[in-house]
Protein backbone atom coordinates (compact mmCIF):
# COMPACT_ATOMS: atom_id res chain seq x y z
CA UNK A 1 0.00 0.00 0.00
CA UNK A 2 1.37 3.40 -0.95
CA UNK A 3 0.78 6.08 1.65
CA UNK A 4 1.02 9.62 0.38
CA UNK A 5 2.51 12.35 2.56
CA UNK A 6 1.48 15.06 0.09
CA UNK A 7 -1.25 16.48 2.26
CA UNK A 8 -1.58 20.20 2.91
CA UNK A 9 -1.68 20.79 6.66
CA UNK A 10 -1.39 23.77 8.93
CA UNK A 11 1.94 23.37 10.69
CA UNK A 12 3.12 24.89 13.96
CA UNK A 13 6.88 24.84 14.36
CA UNK A 14 8.24 24.95 17.90
CA UNK A 15 11.95 25.73 18.50
CA UNK A 16 13.19 23.64 21.42
CA UNK A 17 16.47 23.22 23.28
CA UNK A 18 17.80 20.54 25.62
CA UNK A 19 20.50 21.46 28.16
CA UNK A 20 22.79 18.42 28.51
CA UNK A 21 25.21 19.07 31.36
CA UNK A 22 27.52 17.52 33.95
CA UNK A 23 27.44 18.08 37.70
CA UNK A 24 29.46 21.16 38.69
CA UNK A 25 29.72 20.30 42.38
CA UNK A 26 27.25 22.57 44.17
CA UNK A 27 23.67 23.76 43.77
CA UNK A 28 24.89 27.30 43.18
CA UNK A 29 27.42 26.22 40.54
CA UNK A 30 24.85 24.06 38.73
CA UNK A 31 22.16 26.73 38.72
CA UNK A 32 24.63 29.34 37.53
CA UNK A 33 25.56 27.15 34.56
CA UNK A 34 21.88 26.45 33.88
CA UNK A 35 21.17 30.18 33.82
CA UNK A 36 23.95 30.68 31.29
CA UNK A 37 22.85 27.78 29.10
CA UNK A 38 19.16 28.72 29.12
CA UNK A 39 20.14 32.24 28.12
CA UNK A 40 22.18 30.85 25.23
CA UNK A 41 19.30 28.57 24.22
CA UNK A 42 16.84 31.47 24.23
CA UNK A 43 19.17 33.64 22.15
CA UNK A 44 19.32 30.72 19.72
CA UNK A 45 15.54 30.95 19.33
CA UNK A 46 14.32 28.26 21.73
CA UNK A 47 10.83 28.71 23.14
CA UNK A 48 10.81 25.45 25.13
CA UNK A 49 13.86 24.38 27.18
CA UNK A 50 14.26 20.98 28.86
CA UNK A 51 16.76 20.30 31.66
CA UNK A 52 18.12 16.93 32.80
CA UNK A 53 16.97 14.92 35.81
CA UNK A 54 18.04 16.20 39.27
CA UNK A 55 20.12 18.92 37.66
CA UNK A 56 20.88 20.79 40.90
CA UNK A 57 23.58 18.37 42.02
CA UNK A 58 25.17 14.96 41.83
CA UNK A 59 23.13 11.86 41.16
CA UNK A 60 23.09 10.96 44.85
CA UNK A 61 21.08 7.74 44.51
CA UNK A 62 24.22 5.63 44.03
CA UNK A 63 23.98 4.87 47.76
CA UNK A 64 21.46 5.01 50.60
CA UNK A 65 22.15 7.72 53.16
CA UNK A 66 19.75 9.78 55.27
CA UNK A 67 22.12 12.72 54.90
CA UNK A 68 21.19 13.00 51.21
CA UNK A 69 17.68 14.11 52.15
CA UNK A 70 19.22 17.47 53.01
CA UNK A 71 19.33 18.10 49.25
CA UNK A 72 15.52 18.16 49.04
CA UNK A 73 13.48 21.37 49.04
CA UNK A 74 9.87 22.41 49.05
CA UNK A 75 7.94 23.25 45.90
CA UNK A 76 7.48 26.18 45.67
CA UNK A 77 10.88 26.95 47.12
CA UNK A 78 14.27 28.51 46.37
CA UNK A 79 14.89 26.63 43.11
CA UNK A 80 11.40 27.14 41.70
CA UNK A 81 11.70 30.84 42.48
CA UNK A 82 15.05 31.09 40.71
CA UNK A 83 14.08 28.95 37.74
CA UNK A 84 10.74 30.72 37.36
CA UNK A 85 12.59 34.02 37.21
CA UNK A 86 14.92 32.51 34.62
CA UNK A 87 11.99 31.43 32.44
CA UNK A 88 10.47 34.91 32.71
CA UNK A 89 13.77 36.66 31.93
CA UNK A 90 14.15 34.78 28.65
CA UNK A 91 10.43 34.28 27.85
CA UNK A 92 10.74 30.52 27.54
CA UNK A 93 8.74 27.60 28.85
CA UNK A 94 11.20 25.73 31.08
CA UNK A 95 11.05 22.14 32.35
CA UNK A 96 13.13 21.40 35.46
CA UNK A 97 13.72 18.36 37.70
CA UNK A 98 13.91 18.71 41.49
CA UNK A 99 14.18 16.62 44.67
CA UNK A 100 10.92 17.61 46.37
CA UNK A 101 10.41 17.68 50.14
CA UNK A 102 6.66 17.35 50.46
CA UNK A 103 6.63 16.72 54.22
CA UNK A 104 8.88 15.22 56.88
CA UNK A 105 9.74 11.74 55.60
CA UNK A 106 7.87 12.23 52.31
CA UNK A 107 9.92 13.05 49.23
CA UNK A 108 9.41 12.91 45.46
CA UNK A 109 11.41 13.13 42.25
CA UNK A 110 9.45 15.97 40.67
CA UNK A 111 9.49 17.76 37.33
CA UNK A 112 8.31 21.37 37.45
CA UNK A 113 7.15 23.29 34.37
CA UNK A 114 7.43 27.10 34.31
CA UNK A 115 5.43 29.28 31.97
CA UNK A 116 7.18 32.03 30.01
CA UNK A 117 5.87 34.59 32.51
CA UNK A 118 7.69 32.80 35.35
CA UNK A 119 4.66 31.16 36.92
CA UNK A 120 4.50 27.44 37.66
CA UNK A 121 2.35 25.84 34.97
CA UNK A 122 2.32 22.46 36.69
CA UNK A 123 4.37 19.60 38.04
CA UNK A 124 4.72 15.85 37.61
CA UNK A 125 5.95 13.41 40.25
CA UNK A 126 7.93 10.46 38.92
CA UNK A 127 5.68 7.40 38.92
CA UNK A 128 8.10 4.51 38.33
CA UNK A 129 10.90 4.31 40.89
CA UNK A 130 13.91 2.03 40.24
CA UNK A 131 15.93 0.06 42.76
CA UNK A 132 19.02 -1.28 41.04
CA UNK A 133 22.76 -1.27 41.83
CA UNK A 134 23.81 2.36 41.59
CA UNK A 135 20.21 3.55 41.25
CA UNK A 136 18.74 3.17 44.75
CA UNK A 137 15.86 5.55 44.21
CA UNK A 138 13.24 3.69 46.25
CA UNK A 139 15.12 4.74 49.39
CA UNK A 140 14.56 8.40 48.51
CA UNK A 141 11.46 8.82 46.38
CA UNK A 142 7.80 8.08 47.03
CA UNK A 143 6.03 7.07 43.79
CA UNK A 144 4.11 9.93 42.23
CA UNK A 145 0.44 10.50 42.95
CA UNK A 146 -0.44 13.12 40.33
CA UNK A 147 -1.07 10.57 37.61
CA UNK A 148 -0.19 10.89 33.94
CA UNK A 149 -1.65 14.34 33.39
CA UNK A 150 -0.26 16.68 30.69
CA UNK A 151 0.60 20.25 31.60
CA UNK A 152 -0.87 23.06 29.50
CA UNK A 153 1.54 25.81 28.49
CA UNK A 154 1.73 28.60 25.95
CA UNK A 155 3.77 26.36 23.61
CA UNK A 156 1.53 23.34 23.86
CA UNK A 157 0.29 20.54 26.11
CA UNK A 158 3.34 18.80 27.57
CA UNK A 159 3.40 15.16 28.62
CA UNK A 160 6.24 15.30 31.15
CA UNK A 161 7.63 12.03 32.53
CA UNK A 162 10.92 11.31 34.33
CA UNK A 163 13.75 8.87 33.51
CA UNK A 164 12.67 5.36 34.65
CA UNK A 165 9.19 6.17 33.31
CA UNK A 166 10.79 5.96 29.87
CA UNK A 167 10.74 2.15 29.93
CA UNK A 168 6.97 1.94 30.38
CA UNK A 169 4.75 2.33 27.31
CA UNK A 170 1.70 2.74 29.55
CA UNK A 171 2.83 6.15 30.84
CA UNK A 172 3.52 7.51 27.36
CA UNK A 173 0.21 6.14 26.09
CA UNK A 174 -1.81 7.66 28.93
CA UNK A 175 -0.18 11.04 28.33
CA UNK A 176 -1.07 10.73 24.65
CA UNK A 177 -4.66 9.74 25.47
CA UNK A 178 -4.94 12.85 27.64
CA UNK A 179 -3.99 15.06 24.69
CA UNK A 180 -0.25 15.58 25.17
CA UNK A 181 1.35 17.19 22.11
CA UNK A 182 4.91 16.28 23.09
CA UNK A 183 6.51 13.77 25.46
CA UNK A 184 9.43 15.06 27.56
CA UNK A 185 11.83 13.01 29.68
CA UNK A 186 14.36 14.60 32.05
CA UNK A 187 16.83 11.73 32.50
CA UNK A 188 19.88 10.51 34.41
CA UNK A 189 21.10 7.30 32.85
CA UNK A 190 24.54 5.86 32.25
CA UNK A 191 26.61 2.72 32.34
CA UNK A 192 29.02 1.01 34.71
CA UNK A 193 32.54 1.85 33.49
CA UNK A 194 33.48 -1.81 34.11
CA UNK A 195 30.94 -3.15 31.61
CA UNK A 196 32.15 -4.33 28.23
CA UNK A 197 31.84 -1.95 25.30
CA UNK A 198 29.29 -4.26 23.70
CA UNK A 199 27.12 -4.20 26.84
CA UNK A 200 27.38 -0.41 27.05
CA UNK A 201 26.22 -0.05 23.47
CA UNK A 202 23.32 -2.47 24.00
CA UNK A 203 22.10 -0.47 26.99
CA UNK A 204 22.29 2.88 25.25
CA UNK A 205 20.70 1.53 22.07
CA UNK A 206 17.83 0.05 24.10
CA UNK A 207 17.28 3.41 25.80
CA UNK A 208 17.10 5.28 22.51
CA UNK A 209 14.86 2.61 20.99
CA UNK A 210 12.42 2.89 23.90
CA UNK A 211 11.95 6.58 23.14
CA UNK A 212 11.61 5.96 19.44
CA UNK A 213 8.94 3.39 20.25
CA UNK A 214 6.99 5.92 22.32
CA UNK A 215 7.16 8.40 19.45
CA UNK A 216 5.96 5.88 16.86
CA UNK A 217 3.27 4.21 18.96
CA UNK A 218 1.72 7.54 19.94
CA UNK A 219 2.49 9.67 16.88
CA UNK A 220 4.17 12.30 19.05
CA UNK A 221 7.51 14.11 19.21
CA UNK A 222 9.74 12.98 22.08
CA UNK A 223 12.39 15.05 23.87
CA UNK A 224 14.83 13.25 26.18
CA UNK A 225 17.53 15.19 28.06
CA UNK A 226 20.25 13.16 29.80
CA UNK A 227 23.16 14.23 31.99
CA UNK A 228 26.84 13.60 31.19
CA UNK A 229 30.11 13.00 33.00
CA UNK A 230 31.55 10.44 35.38
CA UNK A 231 30.15 10.54 38.92
CA UNK A 232 31.95 8.57 41.61
CA UNK A 233 30.16 6.15 43.90
CA UNK A 234 30.21 6.87 47.66
CA UNK A 235 30.28 3.09 48.11
CA UNK A 236 33.69 2.79 46.47
CA UNK A 237 32.26 1.14 43.36
CA UNK A 238 33.13 2.22 39.83
CA UNK A 239 30.47 4.94 39.71
CA UNK A 240 28.42 5.86 36.66
CA UNK A 241 29.40 7.27 33.28
CA UNK A 242 26.35 9.23 32.18
CA UNK A 243 26.26 8.82 28.44
CA UNK A 244 24.44 11.94 27.29
CA UNK A 245 23.01 11.21 23.83
CA UNK A 246 20.07 13.54 24.48
CA UNK A 247 17.74 13.62 21.50
CA UNK A 248 14.66 15.09 19.88
CA UNK A 249 12.46 12.76 17.84
CA UNK A 250 9.63 13.35 15.40
CA UNK A 251 6.31 11.45 15.53
CA UNK A 252 7.63 8.59 13.41
CA UNK A 253 10.66 8.13 15.63
CA UNK A 254 12.91 10.08 13.27
CA UNK A 255 15.87 11.96 14.74
CA UNK A 256 15.48 15.71 14.59
CA UNK A 257 18.62 16.27 16.68
CA UNK A 258 20.97 14.19 18.81
CA UNK A 259 23.84 15.13 21.14
CA UNK A 260 27.05 13.24 21.82
CA UNK A 261 28.53 12.41 25.22
CA UNK A 262 29.61 15.89 26.35
CA UNK A 263 27.93 19.05 27.63
CA UNK A 264 25.76 20.56 24.91
CA UNK A 265 22.81 22.75 24.05
CA UNK A 266 20.79 20.66 21.64
CA UNK A 267 18.53 22.71 19.36
CA UNK A 268 15.74 21.38 17.17
CA UNK A 269 12.64 22.53 15.31
CA UNK A 270 9.59 20.44 16.17
CA UNK A 271 6.67 20.49 13.74
CA UNK A 272 3.65 20.03 16.00
CA UNK A 273 1.30 19.83 13.01
CA UNK A 274 3.01 16.70 11.76
CA UNK A 275 1.50 14.55 14.52
CA UNK A 276 -1.98 15.10 13.08
CA UNK A 277 -0.83 13.90 9.68
CA UNK A 278 1.08 10.90 11.01
CA UNK A 279 -1.92 9.78 13.06
CA UNK A 280 -4.09 9.93 9.94
CA UNK A 281 -1.88 7.52 8.03
CA UNK A 282 -1.03 5.38 11.07
CA UNK A 283 -4.26 5.49 13.14
CA UNK A 284 -3.03 3.46 16.10
CA UNK A 285 -5.39 5.21 18.52
CA UNK A 286 -8.35 4.37 16.28
CA UNK A 287 -7.48 0.68 16.10
CA UNK A 288 -6.79 0.07 19.78
CA UNK A 289 -8.85 -2.85 21.15
CA UNK A 290 -9.80 -1.22 24.42
CA UNK A 291 -12.38 -3.97 24.95
CA UNK A 292 -9.62 -6.59 25.15
CA UNK A 293 -6.97 -4.98 27.37
CA UNK A 294 -8.39 -5.68 30.83
CA UNK A 295 -5.51 -7.97 31.74
CA UNK A 296 -3.14 -5.02 31.57
CA UNK A 297 -4.40 -4.22 35.08
CA UNK A 298 -2.89 -7.48 36.35
CA UNK A 299 0.69 -7.77 37.53
CA UNK A 300 1.09 -10.96 35.49
CA UNK A 301 -1.17 -13.41 33.66
CA UNK A 302 -0.68 -16.69 35.52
Amino acid sequence: MLISFKVAMKHKTLPVALIQEKNHGTVEANLTVIEERVGEAARGGAQLVLLQELHNGAYFCQHESVDEFERAECIPGPSTQRLGALAKRHRVVLVSSLFERRAAGLYHNTAVVYEADGSVAGKYRKMHIPDDPGFYEKFYFTPGDLGFTPIDTSVGRLGVLVCWDQWYPEGARLMALAGAELLLYPTAIGWDPDDTQAEKERQRDAWVLSHRGHAVANGLPVLSCNRVGHEISPLGASGIDFWGTSHVLGPQGEFLAQADGGPAILHAEVDLGRSEHVRRIWPFLRDRRIDAYQDLLKRYRD
